[in-house]
C-alpha cells in the first residue's frame, strides 16, 4: 500500500521528498484526548466516580458529543501535521501540532529497524518501523505505513547505512534470509511449564491474597495485591509463550534476524558487531533435555533475546553466527573458584567459574539457574578489581569487565593474585582485540 500526501520540499541546496504516514494513523492518535480522561479516572477513582454521579444522562451525551469530534480532530491534525523524508544521510521527521519537532537520525549511526505489526495493525494492513540509534535513550519511530511500504523503507535505510549510492538503495530491496532456527510451540509451552520462576510467581499470586485476606479482611488490599501479582504471573507464562511463539532466527547480510508473535509480530534484526555480550541460561529442570536461552546486551538496541529455548547445540550454531570465531566453552569448563570461598559464600560458591580463551571472557554463576556470560576482547570497555575486608581476608577479589551496553560481567571469588593476573592480561587481550574486530557497518 502506498502511502498519498506526498509534498517536495527544499532543505538548502538539498531536495527533500516528503511523505505522510499511513491514513489509518489518525484512528491510532485520536485515543489521546481519551487516554488524558482514562489516566485521570485512575490516578483519582473516588472523584471520578463522584463527578460522574453528577451529571445528568443529556450531560453525559453532550460530553460524547464533544470529545468524539475533538478526539477525531485531534487525530487528523496531529497526522496532517507529520511528515518524514530520506535525504542521502539521515531520515527526517518533522512532527508537532502547537510545538513542532524535527528529528535528524544519521543514517550511519542507526543500529536497528524493527517492523512490528500489532494484532490491529494486523488487521488494518499496516506496520511500525522503529529504530535503535546510537546515543538515544528512545527508539524513534514511525506508525504507521503500509507493510509493504514499511519493509521497503527498511530495505532502503539499511541499504544506504551500508554505503550504498541513493539512487541504488532503493533497486537493493531487502536483502534475502537464511533459517537457522524456528521454536517449536510445544517445546515453548513445555519450557515455561519446567522454568521455576513461572511456578513461583503463580504461587505467590495464590498464596499473598489469601494471607492478606486472612491478616487484613480488606477486599481492596487483596484486589491491590493479588492484580499486580497475577499480572506478573501471567506475563511469566501465558505473556511469554504470547510474546515468543513462532520464534524464528534466520541469517542475512544485514544481521540475524527474528520473527516472533502470536497477536502482535515483530520483525526484529540483531544488528553486526554491535553485539556485546551473549548470556547462556540453563534452569535446572532444563538440563536432562538439553535446552539452553540465548539473551543479549546489544548497544543502542533493545533486542535481549536472541533463542527463547533451544537445544544447546542449535543455539551455538546461532551464537557462532552472532560472534564469528568465538567457540563456546563446554558447561563443565569454567574453573571454580578455590575452596575457601565456602567461606564467604556457603554452598552457593560451587556455581561461580571463570575461563577466558583467545577470543572470550566467560563467567559462570548459578546452581540451579545457571548462566554462562560471554563477553568478546574486542568489546571490553574497562577491567576492575575489586576486595571487601572479608574476601582480603580469605585473599579472594572480583573481576568485573565492563562493556559498550552499559553492563557488567564478574567472575566472583578469585585468588587475589590469579584475579591480578586477569586484570593485567584482560586489558591487553581488549587492545588487541579491538584492532582485529568485524565493522559495526551494515551489510560490511
Amino acid at each position: 500500500m502506498t502511502t498519498p500526501g506526498v509534498e517536495d520540499g527544499v532543505v538548502g541546496r538539498e531536495a527533500v521528498r516528503e511523505r505522510r504516514l499511513h491514513p489509518v494513523t489518525p484512528f491510532r492518535r485520536a485515543w489521546a484526548p481519551v487516554a488524558v480522561m482514562a489516566g485521570w479516572a485512575v490516578h483519582d477513582p473516588n472523584q471520578a466516580q463522584e463527578q460522574l454521579a453528577r451529571l445528568t444522562t443529556t450531560t453525559l451525551l453532550v460530553v460524547v458529543a464533544v470529545v468524539v469530534p475533538v478526539s477525531a480532530l485531534y487525530g487528523f491534525l496531529s497526522w496532517w501535521f507529520t511528515h518524514f523524508s530520506v535525504t542521502d544521510s539521515e531520515l527526517r521527521i518533522r512532527t508537532g501540532l502547537v510545538f513542532r519537532r524535527t528529528a535528524h537520525i544519521r543514517l550511519e549511526r542507526v543500529q536497528a529497524i524493527d517492523v512490528t505489526r500489532p494484532l490491529l495493525a494486523r488487521v488494518a494492513g499496516v506496520a511500525k518501523l522503529r529504530l535503535d540509534v546510537v546515543g538515544a535513550d528512545e527508539k524513534d519511530e514511525l506508525a504507521y505505513l503500509g507493510e509493504e511500504e514499511a519493509r521497503a523503507l527498511r530495505a532502503e535505510l539499511l541499504a544506504r547505512a551500508a554505503g550504498f549510492a541513493p539512487e541504488t538503495a532503493r533497486e537493493v530491496g531487502e536483502a534475502p534470509a537464511r533459517e537457522l532456527l524456528r521454536v517449536p510451540p510445544r517445546a515453548l509451552a513445555l519450557s515455561l511449564v519446567l522454568t521455576g520462576a513461572t511456578w513461583a510467581a503463580l504461587a505467590a499470586a495464590l498464596v499473598v491474597p489469601l494471607v492478606l485476606w486472612l491478616v487484613t479482611d480488606s477486599v481492596w488490599t487483596v484486589l491491590a495485591t493479588g492484580v499486580p501479582l497475577l499480572g506478573a504471573a501471567g506475563a511469566r507464562s501465558a505473556g511469554r509463550f504470547v510474546t515468543e511463539y513462532d520464534w524464528t532466527v534466520g541469517d542475512s547480510p544485514d544481521g540475524l534476524r527474528i520473527d516472533h508473535g502470536l497477536l502482535d509480530r515483530a520483525h526484529e534484526t540483531v544488528p553486526p558487531g554491535r553485539v556485546q555480550t551473549v548470556r547462556i541460561v540453563e534452569p535446572v529442570l532444563w538440563r536432562r533435555r538439553g535446552w539452553v536461552r540465548v539473551e543479549l546486551d546489544v548497544a543502542g538496541s533493545a533486542n535481549s533475546v536472541l533463542v527463547p529455548v533451544a537445544p544447546r547445540e542449535a543455539a551455538e550454531a546461532v551464537i557462532a553466527r552472532v560472534l564469528p570465531g568465538v567457540t563456546v566453552p563446554a558447561a563443565e569448563a569454567p574453573a571454580r573458584p578455590p575452596r575457601r570461598a565456602g567461606r564467604c559464600v556457603p554452598g552457593w560458591w560451587r556455581g561461580y567459574g571463570l575461563v577466558v580463551t583467545d577470543a572470550v571472557f566467560a563467567a559462570r554463576h548459578g546452581l540451579l539457574r545457571r548462566e554462562l556470560a560471554l563477553v568478546p576482547h574486542a568489546k571490553v570497555q574497562s577491567v576492575r578489581l575489586s576486595q571487601g575486608p572479608w574476601k582480603r581476608l580469605c585473599g579472594l577479589a572480583d573481576v568485573h569487565v565492563d562493556t559498550g551496553a552499559d553492563s557488567t560481567v564478574t567472575a566472583r571469588l578469585r585468588d587475589a593474585r590469579e584475579a591480578a593476573a586477569v586484570l593485567r592480561e584482560q586489558a591487553e587481550r581488549s587492545r588487541t582485540g579491538r584492532a582485529g574486530a568485524r565493522s559495526d557497518r551494515w551489510m560490511v
